[in-house]
């Protein structure tokens, strides 16, 4: 187990915890003591994150369903306070991508989902959890926003729009709830090593005009260094980083 200032023994909460960016944050997390409520849409993959915490002698139990459902919403909340007794942190990491698709080839199901998943979903979560975090005095909201966050150039205009969303939404927490011990930053990751999809619409505009700009992604990061930065966001080593988006993109927003 390591030492990580400020967070042992604290209740995480981490969404999309069952693979890539959102399995290396709870198994981080747990090695520096944090108990971690494991939420995914995919039951398996949920419960092997458990069993890998529980392995390395952490506490986790999972939460399984879709974040965009206010229901399964108020299940996370309420399984992090029946099982650990607060509520920490909240990591907003669960999201997908889209097809690449420029504007007009954007259909209304397309938009729509995206915008759910990566937008609306860790709204409502946090939403859910920010008056327990203001009942204790403190929290931390740690949000995975996107290289596509920062430029038009790194995505289609649904995930595009969704994490420039996300962004907006932890500037706005910052600058909100800085007065009641609650932080909000997001991780902006240029390109990582994880499993999310991308279905590209063969022939379309989005995916042959964004081709141009891919030579500057770099080499990809590994999951684990995505999960680094959101535990040093986490901690109290950042105690006075609040509304930024950090990017970890071996320099692909500096080109």
């Amino acid at each position: 187990m390591s030492t990580v200032d400020g967070l042992d023994s604290k209740s995480v909460i981490v969404t999309g915890a069952g693979s890539g960016i959102g399995r290396a944050s709870a198994l981080a997390f747990a090695n520096a003591g944090a108990q971690v409520v494991v939420a995914d849409l995919n039951d398996a993959s949920a419960k092997e994150t458990v069993a890998a915490i529980e392995d390395q002698g952490g506490r986790a139990v999972t939460v399984v369903g879709d974040l965009s459902d206010p229901a399964v919403v108020d299940r996370v909340v309420t399984t992090a306070l029946d099982a650990f007794g607060a509520i920490d942190v909240l990591v907003n990491n669960a999201g997908i991508m889209d097809r690449m698709s420029a504007a007009h080839e954007t259909e209304d199901a397309e938009w729509e989902r995206v915008i759910r998943i990566n937008l609306t979903a860790p709204f409502l979560l946090t939403r859910a959890v920010l008056p327990h975090m203001l009942e204790a005095g403190r929290g931390v909201i740690v949000n995975t926003a996107s290289e596509a966050s920062l430029r038009g150039s790194a995505a289609g205009a649904a995930y595009t729009a969704s994490k420039h969303g996300i962004a907006g939404l932890t500037k706005s927490l910052a600058v909100m709830y800085r007065d009641k011990g609650i932080r909000a930053n997001a991780i902006a990751p240029g390109g990582t090593a994880t499993n999310i999809q991308v279905n590209v619409a063969e022939n379309a505009l989005g995916p042959a005009t964004l081709g141009a700009y891919m030579g500057n992604v770099g080499r990809p990061a590994a999951a684990e260094t995505q999960a680094a930065a959101i535990l040093f966001l986490a901690s109290d080593a950042a105690s006075n980083i609040n509304g930024t988006i950090l990017p970890v993109d071996g320099g692909w927003s500096a080109v």
